[in-house]
């Protein structure tokens, strides 16, 4: 069954904007990326959408529908009131290229500043090892299909411009724990988490898990367990002394070269 579906949709470009109705004939069963594309098919040619897969694992399509980051190809006409209108924004934290397209380069920056993985040496027979439950625990990290609705959703740099220089965001939290949680990976990134990522900038609202579209639990188990290690290494005081000393920069140096 059909109907009349009542939209705005924010028109614009760097310089500036506005939202503009539309009314669209959409079906049941539809999601707000098929009224869009039913938009600019027969009202708006010239309409800006990013979209790939429209199947909710490219995280293309993000924007904002009435008010709350999330991807178009997985939100459900069926969620809304028939009678409701649909509005749909660009995501507030990226500078607008026009219409719904945003330029979200400062994620691929931030992801440049990642210390890559380092391995140690294989076995004697060629191989690497790890336990399967150290495996695991870091699985649910590479589910993340960067639509950067969390980095979006995230106060520190949603309403403070400044801070971006300063703080990577809670996609690359997630990315930073999954490196430092590999079984095998010899990298310390603890000082590199909270002084170059800005770790300690995240109060840990939750924002980000809520509008992860994969289900992620990004603050629980990557940020505060992210906190957890940059807070022993750099506040406790027995760590703080075996550092002075040397003891443990020996001992990470020992392992490494196992």
């Amino acid at each position: 069954m059909s109907y009349t579906l009542k939209m705005k949709l924010w028109r614009g470009d760097r310089s500036g904007g506005e939202l503009q109705d539309y009314d669209v004939e959409v079906e049941n069963g539809e999601v707000v990326l098929d009224a869009i594309h039913r938009v600019q098919a027969t009202q708006a040619g010239d309409l800006a959408v990013r979209w790939n897969c429209k199947a909710g694992k490219c995280g293309s399509c993000s924007a904002e529908v009435n008010g709350r980051p999330r991807l178009m190809c997985m939100t459900r006409l069926s969620d809304f009131d028939p009678a409701e209108t649909i509005t749909v924004t660009p995501m507030r934290t990226f500078p607008v290229i026009r219409d719904l397209v945003t330029d979200v380069s400062y994620n691929y920056e931030k992801a440049r500043e990642l210390p890559s993985v380092e391995l140690p040496p294989r076995d004697a027979d060629g191989k690497r090892r790890m336990m399967q439950e150290d495996v695991e625990r870091g699985q649910e990290f590479r589910k993340c299909i960067e639509c950067f609705l969390c980095q979006n959703t995230c106060h520190v740099v949603r309403d403070h411009e400044d801070n971006k220089p300063a703080f990577a965001g809670p996609r690359f939290f997630l990315r930073y724990a999954e490196l430092d949680m590999h079984p095998l990976d010899t990298v310390d990134r603890r000082k590199v988490t909270r002084e170059q990522a800005g770790l300690g900038y995240c109060n840990i609202t939750k924002c980000c898990t809520e509008v992860c579209p994969e289900g992620i639990h990004i603050t629980d188990n990557a940020i505060i367990p992210m906190k957890e290690r940059v807070v022993d290494r750099t506040y406790d005081p027995l760590v703080w002394l075996g550092n002075k000393i040397g003891i443990r920069d020996k001992d990470r140096d020992s392992r490494s070269e196992i």
